[in-house]
């Protein structure tokens, strides 16, 4: 979300990754503080359209259930959507769209998933990820050809990534393109699981093009092509209503025109494709929660045992008040994010993950205790409450499982220290043949040990947050630290095998997520008390709250890397995988 100029940080570095540099001990503050705020453009249009959705997807809440059980959107309600502009949030005005920035996108989504996860399914799949290579990707001719037509809903788009057997291993894909003698391609293979697959008129195709080993290629693939099909619509646990076939190409001929981005270079718009996309997964994540927390705070009002109302209990309040920590982290996590996409952050990528595993694995927590607080009714189907708890689960399955995701953000952090010790290593064998390169090295690695002693960079930050912050910020400084000289220690001990090791990255990746998202929270608290806001105090004592929770997470993380469990644990794994199932009984 692209703040406005006055209130952009004079001294934001884009060249920097937030994330990775907490690897290396240090919090870029430039790029954290004050917390960004919507564009003035955004601010106007969603003003207009949260009523205007409210008052389109409130009166169909028993709809929606009807939806559910059907498993199916009826093209009179998709048409609904078509009429009120929700395929054109992102594309640009220019193309008949309502070019809304990331951060703007993201609100709408949280706004309709506060009513229907499959509702805003159908709207993110088309924008987040079906269209946004032509977005990102696309030739000015691509664009002229499909984006009006996208930003309408007279097209809406599909993203064809995963195939049997290649769910998050992109890298063995088997659908093939061959090239022909005139410049077209054809195509042959089979995607499976694809959101809008059975209402799709576009599809973003990624295929192999350089024999069996050969590289990924991305394709605009219309579905009315001879040789395109979709199978049936897939009976799922949740999103049920939202639309998820197989989708199959056999001998489909793709003009050379519409190749998408460069030739071989497919993998590299699959993830900048993901990458853009995840804040609408998690302002869907985010929307979905604050309504679970308007349920459940009503719920605990009125329902009464023992002649009080079970607001009263402090089981009861330690849910809800749990349920806002996590909610109030995961947005400011989330329109950070946004925030770094729109204002030309050169790489977010890592942050990006962080965002989408906390939101994801947020809103199944926030889901479970709001059935919990709903007890009997919550299992109900005539209730919200266990729609909601279904709808959830897939969000730490969509566009990378939350497993693959903390190894991603682990190995991308460390990867760059690592980098760093072999250059130290060889600098010292240097010294005597390059003195001044050699020594300039280790200068630079000494320097910004130095820096690990702080973790802010400076104390101009820390200097303005009131006492219950400043204490927070300390957490998070002594916890920086702490990573950095844990990533030094496991690839000092592990080197390039550290790659094998899931259990210690798994750890890191969770220590890292704790320090970003909280890092958001902090800044977004200290922005709000600034403004003067009328709930700063509440706001506060959230970000307070998430810190000492992140302290004694990270605290046990870090504790494991040295001394744990793994070894017995891969071996009780070992059992049942080679037994093949539980063998005891009491017969």
């Amino acid at each position: 979300m692209a703040a406005d100029p006055k209130t952009q940080p004079g001294t934001a570095r884009p060249e920097l990754s937030v994330a990775k540099n907490l690897f290396f001990g240090e919090i870029v503050e430039e790029n954290l503080f004050p917390y960004p705020e919507l564009r003035a453009k955004d601010r106007e249009v969603l003003g207009l359209m949260v009523e205007s959705i409210d008052d389109f997807l409130k009166p169909r809440e028993k709809a929606f259930r009807e939806y559910d059980t059907a498993a199916h959107q009826p093209d009179e309600y998709v048409q609904a959507l078509r009429d009120m502009g929700l395929f054109g949030l992102i594309i640009p005005e220019e193309h008949g769209g309502l070019g809304l920035s990331n951060g703007g996108y993201a609100r709408v989504l949280a706004q309709t998933s506060s009513h229907d996860s499959s509702t805003s399914l159908t709207i993110g799949a088309h924008s987040s990820i079906g269209m946004k290579g032509v977005l990102l990707f696309g030739t000015d001719e691509q664009k002229a050809r499909y984006l009006p037509k996208l930003a309408t809903g007279e097209m809406i788009a599909a993203f064809c990534l995963t195939e049997s057997g290649s769910g998050s291993d992109a890298a063995s894909i088997r659908t093939k393109a061959s090239k022909n003698p005139d410049g077209s391609w054809t195509l042959n293979g089979e995607k499976i699981w694809i959101t809008n697959g059975g209402i799709a008129q576009l599809y973003t195709v990624f295929a192999r093009t350089e024999g069996t080993d050969g590289k990924l290629s991305a394709f605009i693939v219309e579905a009315d092509w001879t040789g395109v099909s979709h199978g049936p619509h897939e009976d799922k646990m949740g999103i049920r209503a939202s639309s998820t076939t197989t989708v199959a190409f056999n001998d489909v001929r793709v003009p050379a025109e519409n190749l998408l981005g460069e030739e071989g270079k497919g993998f590299k718009v699959a993830m900048s494709i993901l990458n853009n996309g995840r804040t609408g997964l998690g302002g869907g994540a985010v929307g979905g929660m604050k309504k679970l927390i308007q349920l459940s705070v009503a719920q605990a009002k009125d329902r009464k045992q023992f002649n009080r109302p079970i607001a009263e209990f402090g089981l009861v309040r330690e849910k809800i008040a749990q349920m806002g920590v996590d909610c109030f982290a995961a947005e400011s996590a989330v329109w950070m994010v946004a925030h770094y996409i729109d204002s030309g952050v050169e790489d977010y990528s890592i942050e990006a993950a962080m965002s989408k595993v906390f939101a994801s694995d947020a809103i199944q927590r926030t889901a479970h205790e709001a059935l919990q607080i709903a007890a009997g009714n919550g299992f109900m189907k005539e209730y919200p409450y266990e729609r909601q708890t279904r709808d959830a689960r897939i969000l730490s399955i969509f566009e990378g499982t939350n497993e693959i995701l903390r190894l991603y953000v682990a190995l991308s952090g460390l990867k760059d220290v690592g980098a760093q010790l072999g250059n130290l290593k060889h600098a010292v064998s240097d010294i005597f043949s390059d003195p001044i390169k050699g020594f300039g090295v280790l200068s630079g690695y000494a320097s910004r040990r130095l820096s690990q002693r702080t973790g802010f960079g400076t104390d101009k930050i820390v200097s303005q947050l009131s006492p219950t912050l400043r204490k927070a910020a300390a957490l998070y400084e002594k916890s920086v630290v702490e990573l950095a000289n844990a990533s030094d220690e496991v690839l000092k001990q592990y080197g390039k095998g550290i790659a094998d090791q899931q259990y210690i990255l798994r750890r890191l990746g969770d220590v890292g997520i704790d320090l970003f998202v909280g890092l958001c929270a902090l800044s977004r608290a200290n922005s709000l008390e600034h403004g003067k806001h009328a709930q700063a105090d509440a706001a506060v004592n959230l970000a307070w709250l998430f810190a000492k929770q992140a302290r004694r997470r990270i605290v046990r993380n870090l504790r494991q890397v040295a001394k744990n469990e793994d070894a017995p644990l891969d071996q009780a794994a070992a059992f049942f995988l080679d037994h093949g199932s539980y063998p005891w009984d009491v017969i």
